[in-house]
């Protein structure tokens, strides 16, 4: 037979079946989303999940979560242990099935969990499947049961007893390494990031106990209990953005065996903070739960302003939009068969819940409204003024729009667009200063790099809303240039350019104003940040000149490397690069713009979360948490120009 009949045969035997666990190896993405640092820590919350599970249903009081040495991770909850008799229909034992079995789990029968997030079956068998080995053992019967699996999730023996315990004790203690085949970008766990979320299960559970330990640093530890649970969790996010009314507003109640949780609270920005979760797993793309809350809350305060007289007849009525400006709110549901939109659950579609979350909490939140008339008038008095913002925004938002070409290549302020019209390949550089402007004119590639030029700091939008930013050159015209739009009207779709670089110097004044834009894409282009277009440009620290070569290094300590790297006899001169306007157009376009020899740094998302404590902090209204900070990093300043 040819190679070109084999190649054309379609059998039986063109068709792979996938035993055990193996599906779970050959398509690990399918099961934790990303085989990345994301879906490295995926793995711990899947088996802390299932600790959850136990106290969802009022048996686990703790949950210890440690980090060894070799980056392997152990998670000890106080449950009542996953059983350990012969499951009937496999012939093993429950806790094999769990672990080697997918979906095999106590949610699925309806008798083992009332409200699951972890999954006792899924989950356990994808860690297991994803790690070199994993271990369990299970408290219970006075006994300490015992199993270890190979890479790959392969059983190396069967259930055992392997010591004797108190009779009254009881859980679950795992144990795994992830496999570095599978996670091949890195297998090393950030303690921050299991920290936040960690902290955040512990809000999410009142009265349960979670604790960190990390052996690769002595001493290493953080423990979470907080008794009011989401109350607590809005006053800490609220903390440095100044609480507009004293009462956190704090709904419970239940039915048809969902439960529903919702606190609140208004504070002096201009921006929403809306989280969601369903079974404590977080859903950022929101879904009923969330759309539910949102609907009560616009009804309900809409109601409230046309009784008490505050929004008159000929008013329009409050939007979505006005009731949301300044809010933190935290949506918690425990739902007995949540559905998903996909495999990581990042929405909830579950249509039942829109009504009952509605129901729930419109029924509270009006109650306390008419039980606190003067809370309940600056909550309404917020939302009345971020109307008549709207209204003045969308007035100056006409002036955004981008119309045809925005080329004026001599008029500091004003865009210089590059030749190329693809948005793939069309980059544009924020540039501080005008002398760095006409320089980085100067020194661009004019058919892929287009320049705007700033005036010095732009406006601080911690502290401003949509429409006093729009009455801001400087940002007009960065949003015109980007050509997507802005509020509501945003198209992600419409962006000019595909890599929009911050370019400024690299000392304390330039960091400013990277904060500052970092703000204004936080706060009104945050999609732009999510897709990744957003970088940072790395503009050098020092020149190194030796003989006829000159080496351009980031900071000191690549200084000190590559001046470690010359032979003792030579003979060198360092100079310190103050700013790029020092730079003429060959020397910036060799050190930061040209894409064969630049350095940009990615900002991500995470980035911008991070940054977001620090930019109410600094920005904010309240001066104790900025002089606290202040305090607290001064010892850390380098390269200070005084």
């Amino acid at each position: 037979m040819s190679e070109e009949n084999i190649e054309k045969e379609y059998d039986s035997s063109a068709i792979q079946v996938l035993e055990g666990l193996e599906a779970v190896r050959k398509r690990p993405g399918m099961y934790i989303g990303t085989t990345s640092s994301r879906g490295l820590h995926h793995l711990v919350w899947e088996i802390v999940d299932n600790a959850i599970d136990e106290a969802l249903a009022g048996y686990c009081k703790h949950i210890e979560v440690t980090v060894c040495k070799d980056n392997s991770i152990i998670v000890k909850d106080d449950g009542r242990g996953i059983p350990v008799d012969i499951h009937p229909k496999t012939g093993k034992s429950t806790v094999e099935t769990v672990y080697t079995v997918l979906h095999a789990g106590g949610k699925f029968g309806g008798g083992g969990y009332k409200v699951s997030g972890g999954l006792h079956g899924v989950g356990a068998s994808v860690v297991n499947a994803l790690s070199d080995w994993l271990e369990v053992k299970v408290y219970k019967n006075g006994n300490v049961y015992f199993q270890r699996y190979s890479k790959g999730g392969h059983p190396e023996n069967a259930l055992e007893v392997i010591d004797k315990c108190d009779s009254d004790r009881t859980g679950t203690t795992v144990h795994f390494l992830p496999d570095d085949e599978i996670f091949t970008e890195t297998t090393v766990y950030e303690y921050d990031i299991l920290k936040n979320r960690l902290k955040e299960l512990a809000f999410l559970n009142k009265g349960l106990r979670i604790s960190l330990f990390d052996e690769r640093e002595a001493d290493k530890k953080d423990s979470f209990y907080y008794e009011g649970g989401l109350v607590e969790y809005v006053a800490m996010l609220n903390k440095n953005k100044g609480p507009l009314h004293e009462t956190i507003v704090n709904v419970e109640g239940e039915e048809n065996d969902i439960k529903v949780e919702v606190a609140l609270q208004y504070n002096e920005s201009y921006n929403e903070s809306i989280y969601s979760f369903v079974n404590n797993i977080t859903t950022p793309e929101g879904g009923t739960h969330e759309d539910g809350a949102r609907r009560a809350l616009t009804r309900i305060l809409n109601k409230y302003a046309s009784s008490a007289g505050i929004l008159k007849e000929k008013d329009d009525p409050l939007t979505g939009e006005d009731v949301r400006e300044g809010i933190t709110m935290i949506v918690s549901i425990k739902h007995p068969n949540p559905q998903f939109e996909g495999q990581t659950k990042t929405k909830l579609g579950n249509s039942e819940v829109r009504g009952i979350t509605d129901k729930i909490f419109s029924e509270a939140f009006e109650r306390f409204l008419m039980e606190n008339p003067d809370q309940a008038r600056i909550i309404v008095d917020k939302a009345m003024t971020a109307s008549r913002a709207r209204v003045a925004a969308k007035k100056a938002r006409e002036l955004t729009r981008r119309k045809g070409d925005l080329d004026v290549t001599n008029f500091y302020g004003k865009l210089s667009d590059c030749k190329s019209k693809d948005a793939t390949v069309s980059e544009i550089f924020l540039v501080e200063g005008d002398s760095a402007g006409g320089s980085a004119i100067k020194g661009r590639n004019s058919m892929t790099q287009a320049i705007l030029p700033l005036r010095g700091k732009i406006l601080n939008v911690e502290k401003a809303r949509l429409d006093r930013a729009l009455g801001n050159e400087e940002i007009r015209t960065i949003i015109t240039a980007f050509g997507t739009g802005i509020g509501d009207e945003f198209d992600l779709s419409k962006l000019r350019y595909h890599k929009i670089i911050i370019m400024t110097d690299a000392y304390v004044d330039g960091s400013h104003i990277r904060v500052l834009l970092l703000t204004l894409f936080y706060r009104f282009f945050k999609p732009i940040v999510e897709a990744g277009h957003v970088y940072a440009a790395q503009p050098p620290l020092f020149c190194i000149k030796h003989g006829k070569t000159i080496k351009y290094v980031l900071n000191a300590e690549e200084r000190d490397e590559y001046l470690a790297s010359l032979s003792p006899n030579t003979k060198y001169e360092i100079t310190r690069m103050k700013g790029l306007g020092e730079m003429d157009a060959e020397e910036l376009n060799e050190t930061t713009m040209d894409i064969n020899t630049r350095v940009l740094r990615q900002i991500t998302v995470e980035d911008a979360i991070a940054a977001d404590e620090v930019f109410s902090k600094l920005m904010g209204e309240e001066v104790e948490p900025r002089r606290e900070f202040i305090e607290t990093n001064a010892t850390y300043v380098e390269n200070l120009d005084i």
